[in-house]
């Protein structure tokens, strides 16, 4: 039976250095509102029954603990970089609890520099506790997960292929600063996107803030959040600039989603 309902949480709205930034004495940095404090960037899908992470974040303990996250039962990488990477290691205390090797997803190229980079988790160890205990599983196209579809995004990333994840009514777009016209017919018909829009200056590989907006109008879902945030965003103070169906997403944020079985059926007839 499909779920009634999807609830997607913010782990973490931050870019690779969090903010506050460290050293840094701007106003952002020295801020005392919540929605200016960022952990690196990472959501949480929640069907009531399991637990999908999308990216292990360096801050991956500090986020469980805030949130109170007790288990997780699989997990969607967008791509390699380290700080949607590097608390991969933090998944270990949930292989404690649950006593189950959780299963990872990713691109081939993206599970294939986890398997590089993090050799000794995949080294066959036989000490229980000591590395994490995970499986890879290597996708590039919709699969199934929980009784949930999963579509992976092909989006670029400064030249770098990454993906984002399109779970029902609800898409996650991060680190991308273009978007292939193959995955915008991906993304109609969405309650939720969270989406890339670093900081209102260009950059070489993530939207700028307007050019989020700008893809926000594109793609035209009823909420957009922009995530992967400098300290360069004030929320009070830039919020109110953005247009109405656009917001900056915040650490902690939790939005709760219908999840209609018509609409599934739909986006899996659409699917290659």
């Amino acid at each position: 039976m499909t779920p009634a309902t999807l609830e997607i949480t913010i782990l973490g709205s931050g870019t690779s250095t969090g903010v506050p930034v460290v050293g840094c004495d701007c106003a952002v940095c020295r801020s005392s509102d919540p929605r200016n404090q960022r952990t690196r960037c990472s959501a949480l899908i929640s069907d009531g029954r399991h637990n999908i992470l999308i990216d292990t974040a360096p801050d991956l303990r500090q986020q469980a603990l805030r949130e109170d996250i007790r288990r997780i039962d699989a997990v969607l990488y967008t791509h390699s970089h380290a700080d949607h990477l590097h608390g991969i290691d933090d998944l270990r205390g949930f292989n404690l609890r649950s006593k189950k090797s959780i299963p990872l997803y990713g691109s081939p190229q993206t599970l294939g520099r986890i398997r590089h980079n993090f050799g000794y988790i995949f080294a066959g160890l036989d000490t229980p506790g000591y590395v994490p205990r995970l499986s890879l599983h290597p996708v590039a196209t919709n699969f199934s997960l929980f009784n949930l579809t999963i579509v992976p995004i092909p989006i670029d990333h400064g030249g770098m292929p990454t993906y984002g994840y399109r779970c029902g009514p609800f898409a996650y777009l991060t680190d991308c600063n273009g978007i292939p016209e193959s995955s915008l017919a991906l993304l109609d018909n969405l309650d939720l996107l969270v989406l890339d829009g670093l900081r209102f200056k260009p950059h070489n590989t993530h939207f700028n803030i307007p050019q989020a907006i700008q893809m926000a109008e594109i793609i035209g879902a009823r909420q957009t959040l922009l995530t992967h945030l400098s300290h360069e965003v004030d929320h009070p103070r830039h919020a109110p600039q953005l247009p109405a169906e656009v917001d900056f997403a915040y650490d902690g944020q939790r939005l709760a989603l219908p999840l209609h079985q018509m609409a599934e059926e739909t986006l899996l007839r659409q699917l290659p």
